[in-house]
């Protein structure tokens, strides 16, 4: 799957979004903020990011709740199953939506639905209605 089209169906309806655990896979959020929407890519340690995307040091579990106000869209790439439950608390507590793909074999441990893509599973909330 094209990353563009990774960012699109991540965000469609968005206009700021998050990226937790970006490491050094930038091509999604470098579509997204090509498309204008909003970009703050996190990780635990200090990344170099595409211009248009903002970075800022966070953890995922201890976040600052700052960093995720006003999000429309909280997801992860290849997100381990122990970040999956911390990413979706920060999500909902923000009032955002999630999403998460894994990586290999990984399983969702989280309740969620998935969205299969062209070479990519996309987990979403159950509750999402084939929408992220």
């Amino acid at each position: 799957m094209s990353d563009t089209r990774l960012a699109a169906t991540l965000t469609a309806g968005a206009s700021r979004a998050i990226e937790v655990g970006v490491g050094n896979r930038l091509d999604v959020a470098r579509a997204l903020a090509d498309a204008g929407v909003a970009v703050t890519a996190t990780d635990v340690v200090d990344r170099a990011v595409p211009e248009g995307v903002r970075f800022v040091r966070d953890d995922v579990t201890d976040p600052d709740p700052g960093v995720y106000a006003d999000a429309d869209v909280v997801y992860a790439l290849n997100c381990p199953p122990e970040l999956q439950r911390p990413l979706v608390a920060i999500a909902r507590e923000s009032g955002a939506r999630w999403a998460f793909t894994t990586l290999g074999g990984d399983p969702a441990v989280v309740a969620s639905r998935p969205k299969t893509l062209p070479q990519e599973t996309l987990f979403i909330p159950p509750e999402a209605n084939g929408r992220v």
